[in-house]
Order: C-alpha cells, then sequence, then structure tokens
C-alpha cells in the first residue's frame, strides 16, 4: 500500500495534518456529546438509560463496520476509505443536528460511526505507510495526541457551547472540517490495491455478532430480561459462525496471521479492557455530576477537563519512554493508575470540594496516557507492514468493542443500580483496568 519512499516530508505534513483531523473529530464526536446526554434526555423527555444510546449507536456502528473496513481498504486503498469515512462522518453530523426524535438522532449517530471506522482503520494504518519505520512511534504519539485533546478540550467545547446555545450546535461544529476531504486526497501518497470481493456472508454475520450482543447486554437491564438473555445467546452463536466462516474464507477479515503473534493479541486484549474501562466513566460521569452533586452542563464539562487533559500531555512523554522501556510495563503502571483513580472516584465524599474530583480525575488521565501510546506502538507493529491495514481494523476494533461493551454496562448498570449506577460504574471500570494491567504485564512473558 504505497511506502515512505512515495512520501516527500512536504506531502507526509499535509498528509498527517488532515488525517489527525479526522481522528480529532471522531474523538471529539464521542467525548463532546457525553456531557449533553441529560439536556438530550430532557429534550426528547426520555430516559437516562434510553438515552445513553445516543453513544451506544455510536460505538456499535463503529465497531460492526470495523473489520468489514479493513477489508475494504485492500481492494479500494486507504486513501480513498479515509475520504469517504470522513465524509459520511461531517454529513451525518448534519443529520444528528436537526433529527427531530430521539429514534431519529441514534440512527444519524449510527452513520456516524459508520463514518468514523472508516477514519480510525484507514487513518491510523496510513500513519505507518508514511512514516519511516525510525520515526514511526513519533506518528503514533501524534495519533494518541489527536485522540486526546480533542477528549481535553470536548467537556470545554461542550460547556461553552451549551451555556450559549442548544445541544444540536455540538454535532454542527464538525460540518466546516468536511473541507479537508480534497485536501487529504491531493496530500495522501498513492494506493496500491488488490483484487478483493467483498464477503456479504462474513460481513452480515460480524453485524449480527456483535449489534446482537452489545445490544443485549445494554437492555438487559430496562427491558424484557428473557429478549435481552436471547440477544445475547444470539449475539454468541452469530460470533462463533462469523469465526467458522471466516477460517474457511480464502481472505478473510479477521486477520489470523496476526493473532498468531501474541505480542499483538495480548495488546489487542489489552485495548479492549482499557477503553472498556474509559467509556464507563466518561458515560457515567456526567450523571454523577449533574445528577448526584447537582452541578451544571457547563460546570461538569470543566470539572471533568483534567483527565483527557492529563492524557494529551502524559502521551508524548509514554512514547518516548517506550524507547526505553518494555511497552508492556509502562502500560501496566498506567492501567494500574487508571483503576486508583477511578476507585477513588467511586469512594467521593458526600460533599466533594472541587479539588477532591480535579486530583482524582487528573490521576485517572495520566494513568490512560500512560497506556495508550505503548500499546498503540506494540499492537502495530507487532507484524508486517503489508498488514498495517488489518492491524489498524483491529487496533480500531478493540477500541470500539471496548466502547461499546463499556457504554452497553452502562446501560444495564443504569438500568439495575438505580441511584447508584454512576458509582458502580466507576467499580466496574477500575476491575476492568485492573484486568487491563494484568494482561499486559503477561506480554514479558510471551
Amino acid at each position: 500500500m504505497g511506502g515512505v519512499e512515495c512520501v516527500t516530508a512536504s506531502k507526509r505534513r499535509w498528509a498527517m495534518l488532515c488525517i489527525l483531523l479526522g481522528l480529532g473529530l471522531s474523538s471529539l464526536g464521542s467525548a463532546i456529546v457525553n456531557i449533553a446526554l441529560p439536556d438530550i434526555s430532557r429534550s426528547f423527555a426520555s430516559s437516562d438509560a434510553a438515552t445513553v444510546w445516543v453513544v451506544n449507536a455510536y460505538q456499535l456502528s463503529a465497531t460492526v463496520c470495523l473489520l468489514p473496513v479493513a477489508s475494504l481498504v485492500e481492494s479500494l486503498g486507504l486513501k480513498r476509505v479515509y475520504a469517504a469515512g470522513l465524509a459520511i462522518f461531517v454529513l451525518a453530523s448534519l443529520g444528528c443536528a436537526f433529527a427531530p426524535t430521539l429514534p431519529m438522532l441514534v440512527s444519524t449517530r449510527l452513520l456516524q460511526g459508520g463514518g468514523a471506522a472508516g477514519v480510525s482503520v484507514a487513518g491510523v494504518a496510513l500513519v505507518r505507510v508514511i512514516y519511516p519505520h525510525r520515526m514511526v512511534s513519533k506518528g503514533f504519539a501524534l495519533v494518541a495526541l489527536a485522540v486526546a485533546i480533542p477528549g481535553a478540550v470536548g467537556p470545554t467545547i461542550a460547556a461553552t457551547i451549551l451555556a450559549v446555545a442548544k445541544w444540536p450546535w455540538l454535532f454542527l461544529v464538525n460540518v466546516p472540517f468536511g473541507l479537508a476531504v480534497p485536501l487529504f486526497i491531493a496530500a495522501a501518497p498513492p494506493d496500491v490495491r488488490v483484487a478483493r470481493p467483498l464477503d456479504l456472508t462474513g460481513t452480515a454475520l460480524n453485524a449480527l455478532a456483535f449489534g446482537l450482543f452489545v445490544v443485549g447486554v445494554g437492555t438487559l437491564g430496562i427491558g424484557d430480561g428473557r429478549i435481552a438473555m436471547g440477544e445475547i445467546l444470539a449475539g454468541l452463536v452469530c460470533f462463533s459462525l462469523f469465526v467458522r466462516q471466516q477460517l474457511q474464507h480464502p481472505m478473510p477479515m479477521l486477520p489470523f496471521d496476526l493473532f498468531r503473534i501474541p505480542l499483538f493479541t495480548l495488546s489487542v486484549w489489552t485495548s479492549v479492557c482499557s477503553y472498556a474501562a474509559q467509556i464507563l466513566a466518561y458515560v457515567s460521569l456526567p450523571f454523577l455530576f449533574e445528577t448526584g452533586m447537582h452541578l451544571s452542563a457547563v460546570e461538569t464539562g470543566f470539572l471533568f477537563t483534567p483527565w483527557p487533559l492529563m492524557t494529551a500531555i502524559t502521551a508524548p512523554i509514554a512514547g518516548r519512554l517506550t524507547i526505553r522501556y518494555p511497552a508492556s510495563a509502562i502500560c501496566s503502571i498506567g492501567l494500574a493508575l487508571l483503576a486508583a483513580g477511578l476507585l477513588l472516584m467511586a469512594f467521593l465524599p458526600t460533599t466533594p470540594a472541587k479539588w477532591d474530583v480535579v486530583w482524582r480525575l487528573a490521576l485517572c488521565g495520566i494513568g490512560f496516557g500512560l497506556f495508550q501510546t505503548p500499546n498503540n506502538t506494540a499492537m502495530m507493529t507487532a507484524g508486517p507492514i503489508g498488514r498495517s491495514g488489518a492491524a489498524s481494523g483491529m487496533n480500531a476494533a478493540a477500541r470500539y468493542v471496548g466502547w461499546s461493551v463499556g457504554s452497553a454496562l452502562v446501560s444495564l448498570i443504569f438500568g439495575l443500580g438505580g441511584d447508584h449506577g454512576a458509582v458502580l460504574c466507576l467499580v466496574a471500570g477500575a476491575t476492568f483496568a485492573l484486568i487491563g494491567a494484568a494482561i499486559s504485564g503477561a506480554r514479558q512473558f510471551r
């Protein structure tokens, strides 16, 4: 798929700018909405558990689309997939802003998540393609910043917008950035494509497996439990059929060759646990602040900022540490710090001072920043460069699977936990972080 010899330093800078812009928008699309969930709930007169599907739909759609998109990059090319994904994301943002009902908003978020999948898979793979091997950790450090900085400014942007306008403007801020599509097409390296037919059976089984499982978990506490359990079991059956079908396919979407590399497989599972922990906190904390502590949306936005801000500061430092120390050790330390921060948040005093919240969330951000860059670098460099598209697809899939399972668990815990739902979500997040730390540590013995 091209190569670094095809990319001059000038074109690399322009291409990287457009890649970081798209990745930043997809990150902002999630971070900026969480703060507004209570407002959206009131706007549509819907329950908190139902409104969480504004987040769930985005994560679910992205998760379902990741593996098919990763297979498409080999036939359509990284450049085309990235540009199409960014265009879909921006147009869906416009649809979100003008959605008249909650079901319509959830539907347009599904489209937006599909666009984010294209941006995530092709964008991260392009980073490895346009950078020489000696500089690739620098590229992935920039990717970590592109994801973390929107997370840092997202709550602040959301708080600022909500102070002067209604929640639809949170989606309209994405629209002007659609102009980056033609700039990227001009700057990106040439694509190398291979003939690869679309695997319709695998795509359908993939969608059913992830869709049924996540929807079942998300509705387990708010609907008919028998139906929810049936959806979960059906999802697991579809997943087993998907794996069986992929094993027999000559060009499978699942990268079995990469999963034979222990470093890659352990990095994938570390990522799933870590992002599940993150989203459990990100979605539940606004409800804790606004419902439990009676803060405004503006106060919540500013109070939430220390986590992603410290992630943005720590991520490039972690990238430099990776050169000298094992990624497994850095990730384990980071996830242990994340677990400690989440547990400290769960046991906040009844009427905490703002500083009590700030330093706990800052600790979470430091821990997550230490995990992110080393883990992504380990995953993306574990296999050959020719499999960058597949590795990037699994990198994004691990992230979105973690987010989808985590956000679905928020719905479940809120449905079962009542007034204690937000605190229970933080405890669940700490548990996932500790599991991720243990898996990361196992990479030292691979």
